[in-house]
């Protein structure tokens, strides 16, 4: 297995080129983020570069955080800010070289919100497209993200077949999914083909995947064996450095 750091947990303590080059001497084979925007494009892709790292995705904007926002593409009345942080995403991650942008839907419900992220996600899949950027939806719990709107990998697939766009795909991250919906094998292998990304974390702490109630070495193994390749997400917290919370990687290597 290959594994990519993400690097909103995982030494979120350092500025995020710092962070990239961590990453690298941990042994990591690629790096996402949540949100760069406070370091200079420049300085990403010169970190990148020296460490031969691939930054794989990114998200868009939450919008007002001191405010409890956590994305904005399915607020009705909001396009205009959802489409600008749509842009900047888009253009941040063509400058660093970023395979994909997280589009966040938010805290909304009802026919509105829905009808309104669709529409976003049109958008963002249209200006996407000529830059070969997959868009991606992630569906969040609702322990962590209480009123998301998108919050099971079903409604993520409704939502899918409707817009019908090429390059909009499912982040399916085990975390989420196991406290939501659980089947974590069968779900993995009937949605491979939606899934553009997949990230873990252990259930319920949302620690390192080496406890908890998710069996990760069977996990990474149905993985292995549905022939999906690209680098699996880190994203788990710890009170540790996070030096000092890679022992699961060399064991789950082989």
């Amino acid at each position: 297995m290959r594994f990519s750091a993400n690097l909103g947990f995982l030494w979120a303590d350092r500025a995020l080129p710092d962070a990239i080059r961590a990453a690298h001497a941990a042994g990591f084979d690629a790096v996402e983020c949540h949100w760069p925007y406070a370091f200079a494009a420049a300085d990403v892709v010169a970190a990148l570069e020296d460490t031969g790292l691939t930054m794989l995705g990114l998200n868009t904007r939450r919008g007002d955080v001191a405010g409890g926002e956590n994305g904005l593409s399915a607020l009705p009345g909001r396009a205009a800010e959802a489409r600008a942080a749509i842009d900047e995403a888009l253009a941040y991650a063509d400058q660093t070289r970023t395979g994909a942008v997280h589009v966040m839907a938010g805290f909304a419900q009802g026919a509105q919100a829905a009808a309104c992220f669709e529409a976003n996600l049109e958008y963002a899949c249209t200006q996407a497209a000529p830059l070969g950027i997959t868009i991606l939806i992630e569906p969040l719990n609702h322990y962590d993200a209480p009123g998301y709107f998108l919050s099971t990998t079903r409604q993520a697939e409704d939502i899918i077949a409707r817009v019908v766009r090429p390059n909009l795909k499912l982040m399916f991250d085990c975390y989420h999914v196991q406290l939501m919906e659980g089947d974590l094998s069968h779900r993995l292998t009937r949605l491979q083909p939606l899934i553009g990304h997949i990230q873990f974390a252990s259930v319920p702490d949302r620690g390192t995947p080496d406890h908890g109630e998710i069996n990760y070495q069977h996990i990474f193994e149905v993985i292995e064996n549905m022939g999906y390749d690209r680098p699996l997400g880190a994203e788990y917290k710890s009170n540790l450095p996070s030096d000092q919370t890679l022992q699961w990687m060399q064991a789950y290597r082989g």
